[in-house]
């Protein structure tokens, strides 16, 4: 008897409310099967076009685009 066979069995000898649940159980597996895959980083978007940042180069490019933000605390 295959798996598919014997999981066959058993649902039919379950009511049909557990029955229910097990089909929805088995659309929520096969919902997570089919999900899309994560989007990649933005160091994997660019990843193929040479760009190398370094964590220097960032925050020197943070602070030049909040120079002029203004502030409350002052």
């Amino acid at each position: 008897m295959s798996l598919e066979q014997a999981i066959l069995k058993e649902l039919q000898a379950l009511p049909p409310e557990k029955q229910r649940e097990i089909y929805d159980h088995a659309r929520r597996l096969r919902a997570e099967a089919t999900k899309k895959p994560p989007f990649k980083s933005i160091e994997g978007l660019w990843a193929d076009l040479g760009i190398s940042l370094s964590a220097e180069e960032i925050d020197e490019n943070r602070r030049e685009m909040w120079k002029n933000f203004p502030r409350e605390d002052i």
